[in-house]
């Protein structure tokens, strides 16, 4: 390799280094070797700039190193040898080691022989996401555990790691002949002003779960546990992920980032305009608004989707475009922006070993032009300025618009209100001065108010233009008087306009949705995934969900977990309907399999908790048998759980745990816990209603039978309606085996093993006696009028039982069957399909089942398919009267 030719790139950059990079210069001066090696190549350079020399003191060999290096990466960087990406990687991965090397001369030095454990340094900025500079300073946070930090005798375990860290930072930060290996910057902790410069694990702990700022959340985006005890490091790390990565964004550190730029531009103003003396760093269009573009993007989406989480600026950029969160244009523009900015810094930085980010003045920028490899300054500005401007405009894209603000004079507050269409506007002003006025407790702050009216012109807007201005004002207003605080909803609004006009929405025409919104208004937060629009996954992925608590969650934290999964679920299909994303029939599958899921994520739990004091009862096992709506696999957002719960095996049996019971008691015992799981309220919200009169004997029988029970009362002693409902059973847990179990005693009886009843009879007497006691809400009660769902229900069933055919729990195919049969009218497949929509739709935006506000319905005829109201009542008239045609020919009445 020696006789290997002079690699040219190497040679242009070291006269370059020469002529206008003083420090460079001196720096070859003193290391000629160097400088002859990298002619066969920047890597194995960089391979070799460790000095193994154990009597050199350890400060002094980590200058050289850093001299040594510093050289290395800025030629390899001028010849284009090295990419930003090997400059920065080259740059932290010395820091992480110069640090880890400082930790443990400092410990050895105390506590000689001791294994250095027990303290750690957390990476955080560009050494943490491995993006340091050339001459960059490090802000490491120094954490140390009591329990395992070597100490002197007698000595306090805060005070030997002060002592340490003060040794750490005196390694790295002395200044000789020869340099210094690291500027330290030890004001990240927390509280810096009042904190000693290394922190207890715990106390550490307990400050990012509580007390930490909005900014402080940004900061950890990058953090890395990079020396010392690294393992300690990790677990202090994992232990405030949650602090970092929410699921319910606190809009607050986006609106934090936001005014940190403002004040960066503010304070900095004279680098701010583009030209000699630009601040690449934080200059409009500059480095930090790139980081910033992508770190406000994590934030916001980072909580739901792990994928996000790139330390490294570049990366997850590339992420955030990926996942379709910011313009794939967009992403490109500021990464090519990031990559010519730091090169730029680091040819500034280069010159005199300096920490400066601003473009010089005069003849110096001239100087970077041709260490960059250009001719003069224009040159180089020509070559920054498209990058600057595009920057800027993407940057500035994400800052709320400078709307005018509403005023606070009624008679001109009332203009502004008539203006965006409100037309009650007495009372809508009335509302926005008791808003104003801190009327309610989520208003009384004074954060709250500074937030109520950064976002009262947009919401006003939205509210104005809603479908149902004076509906959506006053449900506002409920939901307001019923939050215990109102700041994260309105920085929310405030940070994504669009959610403004879907909330416009959804108070305009959906009370259940509003009210859902008042105990819970983070629901709204999950509207920003643009995929909350979209279908619902299988049961299986639901399931999966629900079951990814946080860690190791106890049962009631798993309780918890599954209502908040289900409830963004319920939200976000309710949602699907008020924004005309969905059919009405897709989300009622919809709502069916997010409440199977829970159903097996909670009975899977429950069981496995039982167990854990009462054990198992030997070969036998819990099924849970749906029937109606949730048999049907379609629900609507009010529907509750008709649930069968049955067990196989001996029920003579008794479990093996601790505290063993019979197998009736254990899971008569089983079911009470699991029908409390699915239905009673927690900290976290309620689920469903749960409806069990549907099992043997009604309420007058145990909560839970044997299967041989359950099929001996099916074919020996139950009544016309339970086989009717039965045509709707089907299992939701259970294991495979036992599933095909209760399936084929339930073929079995609805194909004729059943006691002989007079079918016709019995049905038609109970429809006129449900006629009687349950009459219809009003006259859009597409269920219980004449002609509804409830008769095509008996009619379908009555169908079934008669002529042992058509047999299937979804209704619709169950019509179908039918229809292929000759046994009922093909009308009444559409038949089904409207009425099912129309309930589905209703029970969100008219569940009083009386005709709505104009505005609503023009929803609901859309959600029917329907150009207009007229039409879609035209063709629910028509439907009922061919259901109730139908209905009767089956009962013999026509």
């Amino acid at each position: 390799m020696s006789n290997a030719p002079p690699d040219p790139r190497i040679i242009a950059a070291v006269g370059r280094a020469m002529a206008d990079a003083p420090f460079l210069a001196m720096i070859m001066g003193r290391e000629p070797e160097i400088v002859a090696s990298l002619q066969h190549g920047v890597l194995p350079a960089l391979g070799n700039i460790v000095i193994d020399d154990a009597a050199m003191p350890v400060g002094r060999r980590l200058r050289l190193e850093r001299r040594r290096l510093a050289l290395i990466v800025a030629l390899g960087d001028l010849a284009d040898a090295l990419d930003l990406t090997a400059v920065t990687g080259a740059l932290s991965d010395f820091a992480d080691r110069a640090l880890d090397t400082a930790i443990r001369a400092a410990i050895e030095e105390r506590t000689p022989g001791a294994e250095p454990a027990g303290f750690t340094a957390i990476a955080l900025g560009k050494q943490g996401s491995h993006e340091l500079n050339y001459s960059s300073d490090i802000d490491p946070i120094l954490i140390f555990d009591p329990e395992t930090l070597p100490c002197r005798s007698r000595e306090d375990p805060q005070e030997a790691a002060v002592r340490i860290g003060k040794r750490v930072v005196e390694l790295l930060q002395a200044r000789d002949g020869d340099g210094y290996v690291l500027r330290v910057d030890l004001r990240l902790r927390p509280s810096p002003e009042a904190t000693p410069i290394a922190l207890p694990v715990e106390a550490a702990i307990g400050y990012y779960e509580s007390q930490a700022l909005p900014w402080e959340r940004a900061a950890f985006i990058r953090a890395r546990a990079a020396a010392g005890d690294v393992a300690l490091g990790r677990r202090f790390l994992e232990a405030v992920r949650p602090f970092v990565w929410r699921r319910a964004l606190d809009f607050g550190a986006i609106g934090e980032i936001r005014g940190i730029s403002r004040r960066i531009r503010d304070h900095h103003s004279q680098g701010q305009l583009f030209g000699p003396g630009f601040d690449l760093k934080r200059g409009r269009g500059g480095i930090r608004e790139v980081e910033f573009f992508a770190q406000i993007h994590q934030l916001i989406h980072g909580g739901r989707d792990p994928v996000l989480r790139a330390p490294a600026t570049r990366d997850a950029l590339a992420k955030l475009a990926e996942a379709g969160w910011i313009g794939s244009d967009e992403a490109a523009a500021m990464t090519a922006a990031y990559t010519l900015f730091r090169t730029i810094e680091h040819r500034v930085q280069m010159v005199d070993d300096r920490q400066t980010h601003h473009l010089p003045v005069g003849a110096a920028l001239d100087g970077v032009a041709r260490l960059h490899g250009v001719a003069d300054a224009a040159v180089l500005l020509d070559l920054l300025r498209p990058h600057v401007a595009r920057t800027a405009q993407i940057y500035d894209s994400i800052e709320p618009d400078d709307e005018a603000a509403l005023s606070n004079d009624r008679d001109r507050l009332a203009e502004q209100l008539g203006a965006a269409g409100f037309t009650d506007i007495d009372g809508a002003v009335q509302r926005i001065v008791q808003w104003r006025a801190g009327s309610y407790a989520a208003l009384r702050s004074p954060a709250a108010l500074e937030a109520l009216e950064a976002v009262l012109p947009g919401l006003v807007e939205a509210l104005g233009t809603s479908p149902d201005p004076h509906a959506a004002i006053l449900r506002l207003d409920a939901m307001l008087a019923r939050l215990p605080s109102a700041i994260n909803f309105l920085r929310l609004i405030e940070a994504r306009p669009a959610l403004a006009r879907l909330l416009g929405a959804i108070l305009s025409h959906a009370a259940p949705l509003a009210e859902a919104l008042g105990r819970r208004v983070e629901l709204l937060d999950g509207l920003i995934d643009a995929t909350a629009l979209d279908p619902v996954g299988s049961v299986a992925a639901l399931a999966a969900e629900m079951a990814a608590g946080e860690g190791d969650a106890d049962y009631q934290a798993q309780l918890d977990h599954v209502r908040k999964i289900v409830g963004e679920k319920r939200f976000a299909l309710g949602t699907q309907i008020v924004a005309g994303a969905s059919d009405p029939l897709d989300v009622a599958a919809g709502y069916a399999r997010v409440a199977e899921a829970a159903i097996e994520t909670l009975a899977r739990e429950t069981v496995a908790d039982f167990a854990l004091r009462h054990g198992h009862v030997p070969d036998s096992e819990l099924i849970i048998l749906a029937l109606g709506r949730m048999g049907g696999g379609a629900m609507t957002h009010a529907s509750d759980l008709d649930l069968i719960y049955l067990f196989t095996g001996d029920f003579s049996v008794e479990s093996d745990g601790e505290k063993p019971l019979g197998a009736v008691l254990y899971y008569n015992r089983l079911a009470q816990r699991l029908t409390a799981a699915l239905s009673v309220a927690t900290a976290a919200g309620p689920l469903y209603e749960v409806d069990t009169r549907l099992r043997p004997s009604g309420t007058q029988g145990p909560l839970s039978v044997s299967l041989d029970g359950f099929a001996r009362y099916q074919r020996e002693s139950a009544w016309t309606w339970e086989h009717m409902a039965l045509t709707r059973a089907r299992p939701v847990f259970g294991s495979a085996d036992a599933r095909a179990a209760v399936t084929a005693v339930i073929d079995e009886v609805l194909a004729g093993d059943r006691p002989k009843r007079d079918v016709v009879a019995e049905a038609a007497s109970m429809r006129t006696e449900m006629a009687a006691h349950k009459p219809p809400h009003g006259p859009l009660d597409a269920k219980l009028l004449s002609g509804g769902l409830v008769d095509l229900e008996f009619a379908v069933h009555v169908a079934q039982l008669t002529h042992l055919t058509g047999f299937d729990p979804h209704l619709g195919r169950a019509i179908d069957e039918l229809v292929a049969a000759g046994i009922a009218p093909a009308a009444m497949k559409p038949a089904h399909d409207l009425l099912t929509r129309m309930i589905v739709t209703l029970r969100l935006v008219a569940p009083d089942a009386q005709t709505p506000a104009s505005a609503t319905r023009a929803l609901i005829a859309r959600a029917l398919g329907f150009e207009n109201w007229e039409a879609a009542i035209a063709s629910f008239d028509r439907t009922r009267q061919d259901v109730d045609d139908f209905w009767h020919s089956v009962a013999g009445r026509r």
